[in-house]
């Protein structure tokens, strides 16, 4: 009657998830970007090999930039991937704050004094 049965009984997850450490690094520039006016959208994506988060400029089109998290290559060439609009690979890393460096540029301002 006292059995207790581990959820995965020694198997990996079956889904590949962001953490909360990551949700709140792209979160935190997706509300920049919004607040901005160069972004609209995004969408969440989680699968077995791999979880992807895609910003849109508007709903209708292809996202502009899309941050891909693949565990497998955590070791090679780092789990994080930044790909842009037409698929290409602007940057890989392992870690998510340098890999997103390049899109915070975006949001760089040069004031006048």
């Amino acid at each position: 009657m006292n059995n207790i049965t581990p959820l995965f009984a020694g198997r990996a997850p079956t889904q590949v998830t962001f953490d909360r450490y990551e949700l709140n690094h792209i979160m935190n520039l997706y509300g920049r970007m919004v607040a901005a006016g160069l972004w609209r959208d995004y969408a969440v994506d989680m699968n077995r090999e791999e979880a992807v988060f895609s910003a849109f400029r508007r709903a209708s089109e292809r996202p502009e930039v899309r941050v891909v998290k693949r565990p497998e290559l955590r070791v090679r060439q780092g789990q994080y991937i930044l790909l842009g609009e037409a698929g290409a690979v602007l940057r890989r890393g392992h870690e998510l704050p340098p890999l997103l460096a390049p899109l915070e540029r975006k949001l760089l301002k040069l004031v006048d004094v």
